[in-house]
């Protein structure tokens, strides 16, 4: 029996997302479309994939059976496309958390290693570059990974960053030498968008009891800190080897007992795809080692998940 890689991958896409809707806007078709092609399918192979009822849709328990080897299918059909492609094209990477400027990890591993050839992109959030990895849009994705990641992707820990403080000249505690993250409990949290979607910054409020928040739109790093001077209370977190603009009255304060540490990974499908891949990978390990990029004292550091440091 021959399958359509079309049919499956609509099938694949529904399964992850246990809705028709997401799954066709994803593949740029209608709703109708993508139920036709699962329809065909289950036509083909004798049997319902999914149970459609009023509260949405769930796999069958043949469905469940199909996910993993339809997976496994899709996977291999991008290795035979880019194994008669030229090896050579550009490694394609989305970035997320571009407040925090991700470019310059990549910049310094990429110039490092002979100019790796990648084609740099920016999405949103975390899961809008895990969905453009699943839809095969791109090859890799550099940012901060944290739970939930859907099933079909992979990552790996490149770097941990201390993060300072950053706050207005009139802050009460600007003229601190350090602080703990504990001495922000009376200041208000600055964030580049809503805190439910700024797992990092959430987690560190929660973690060091900082209850007052204020947010604005992401507009970039000028705006940013342009709003931070608006309120002598205010404060944020931004790596500490980012590049402040010149921004007048912004002052940046390490951080200590313990210092916030942001984690980077990369982010890519399980079955690998692209040959440069494995050279980016490779890279950056070596960039670590150089760099220690990748110390982690539990004593000392705070992590929102430090079990990331022994993940995949």
């Amino acid at each position: 029996m021959d399958l359509d890689l079309a049919h499956v991958r609509a099938f694949v896409l529904a399964a992850q997302e246990l809705h028709f809707g997401r799954a066709a806007e994803a593949l740029s078709i209608s709703q109708q479309g993508l139920s036709k092609r699962i329809a065909r399918l289950e036509s083909r192979l004798g049997t319902d994939l999914f149970l459609r009822g009023g509260q949405g849709v769930q796999l069958t328990e043949a469905g469940r059976r199909f996910l993993g080897p339809a997976r496994q299918t899709l996977a291999a059909a991008d290795q035979a496309l880019a194994a008669v492609r030229d090896e050579r094209r550009p490694l394609r990477v989305d970035v997320w958390g571009h407040l925090y400027a991700p470019m310059r990890a990549l910049a310094q591993v990429a110039t490092r290693n002979g100019e790796l050839p990648l084609e740099l992109g920016h999405g949103r959030d975390l899961p809008s570059v895990a969905a453009a990895l699943l839809h095969g849009d791109i090859d890799a994705g550099f940012g901060r990974v944290h739970p939930p990641l859907p099933a079909g992707l992979t990552h790996r820990l490149v770097r941990l960053e201390p993060v300072d403080v950053i706050l207005g000249e009139d802050h009460p505690l600007a003229a601190e030498p350090a602080l703990r993250p504990e001495q922000l409990r009376d200041s208000v949290l600055w964030t580049p968008g809503a805190l439910d979607r700024l797992d990092f910054l959430r987690r560190f409020a929660e973690q060091f009891g900082i209850r007052a928040h204020a947010e604005a739109p992401n507009l970039g790093l000028d705006h940013f800190l342009a709003g931070l001077t608006a309120d002598s209370r205010r404060f944020s977190l931004i790596p500490a080897d980012v590049p402040l603009p010149q921004a007048p009255g912004i002052r940046s304060v390490p951080l200590a007992d313990p210092t916030p540490l942001y984690a980077w990974s990369l982010l890519w499908r399980d079955n690998g795809g692209h040959p440069l891949l494995r050279e980016l990978l490779s890279a950056f390990t070596a960039e670590a080692g150089r760099n220690r990029w990748l110390e982690y004292d539990p004593a000392h550091d705070w992590l929102p998940e430090p079990q990331a440091i022994t993940g995949p």
